[in-house]
């Protein structure tokens, strides 16, 4: 996941939270907070789940955020 801000200096610095995630993606992902990327914590099984949702959202220095949703 990635964002951008525009502002300089500490407003313009983008971390990355996750929102909501089930139980069952949270012990199978796992968020970078500073980059935003989405790293498989182990291999995905196709018995266990055929889809996963997270819901991550980048908030900049400044208070502001916005929220995409990861399928």
């Amino acid at each position: 996941v990635t964002a951008m801000d525009a502002d300089e200096g500490m407003n313009g610095q983008v971390k990355y939270s996750l929102n909501k995630v089930s139980d069952m993606a949270s012990d199978i992902f796992r968020l970078d907070y500073e980059t935003g990327e989405v790293i498989l914590l182990r291999s995905l099984d196709f018995e266990e789940g055929d889809s996963y949702e997270l819901e991550v959202q980048a908030h900049d220095g400044g208070g502001l955020f916005d929220t995409a949703k990861v399928t």
